[in-house]
Formats: structure tokens, sequence, C-alpha cells
């Protein structure tokens, strides 16, 4: 049998640091939309492109955001952070990475008194970066969508 990727095999690194997560998830939206003449489709345009995920981290991993946001002098204020996704398991490897991404809080506090559970915090972004996402290395977007973007 071989061993096969899981959500157990991936490590998240935020800052340059692993940082433990309970759950991520990582969403692009692409409006690109088929064309058509008398109604039958003859083509295809680019369409806006987004991506958006949500982070869930114990109070514990919240120690490295504390930290960026004493440094920024606020939680708001924390720049915008290049994610890294990686995970290896047998065989197989993938890496996610997405770039700029502007982290805010949403859910601070979700308590059960009944205990049972640990404690998380919500922490929603956006890719904010034209260098958008990479997958196993390799852009999602094309060069010519960012020519002029990238410095």
């Amino acid at each position: 049998m071989t061993k096969r990727i899981s959500g157990m095999s991936f490590d998240f690194y935020l800052d340059g640091t692993m940082v433990h997560v309970e759950k991520i998830t990582l969403d692009i939206t692409d409006n690109t939309a088929a064309t058509q003449t008398h109604g039958v489709p003859d083509g295809y345009v680019d369409g806006d492109v987004a991506a958006e995920g949500e982070l869930e981290l114990s109070i514990k991993s919240m120690a490295i955001l504390k930290g960026l946001a004493q440094q920024a002098g606020s939680w708001r204020g924390i720049p915008p952070q290049d994610f890294l996704f990686y995970a290896k398991a047998g065989t197989e490897e993938t890496k996610v990475e997405a770039f700029g991404c502007k982290m805010n809080l949403s859910s601070i506090l979700d308590i059960d008194p009944k205990g049972g559970a640990l404690a998380t915090r919500k922490i929603p972004y956006k890719v904010t970066d034209p260098r958008f996402i990479n997958i196993d290395g390799i852009p999602y977007l094309e060069p010519e969508a960012t020519e002029n973007l990238i410095g």
C-alpha cells in the first residue's frame, strides 16, 4: 500500500514560521466566460480572478499572529503575508503558495461551556498580490496577465 496525502500531511508556513492550523481553506474564483455568436459558443474571454480562504487557529497557535499584530500596532494593521501550504506522504508531494494574503479577524470567540473542544479563532483572508497563487510551482495566472503588475 502507498501512503497518501491527507489533511494531517499538510504544514502551513506564515512569516517563515510553521504554524499548526485546525482547519484551512483557499478558494479561487475565476470569471473566465464562454463567448457566443448567435447563441452558439465560439470561444472564451478571460475574466477577473480572486482568491480567499480562512484559517482556523487554536489560541496557542494565535501567538504568531499576536506577534505580527504587536509589530504592526494593531490586528488590522498586520501587513499582507505570503502563505505556503506543503504536504508530502510517500511518493506524493504538493505545494500551494498564496501571495499577499490580507487577514481579518472574524470569529474571535466560539466557546462551548461544556468543554471537550479546543478554543479556536477564525481568520478570513484575501489574496492581494498579483503573483496570486502557485500550485506545485506553476502560477495559476499566465505571465501576460501580470507582466505590468509585478515589479
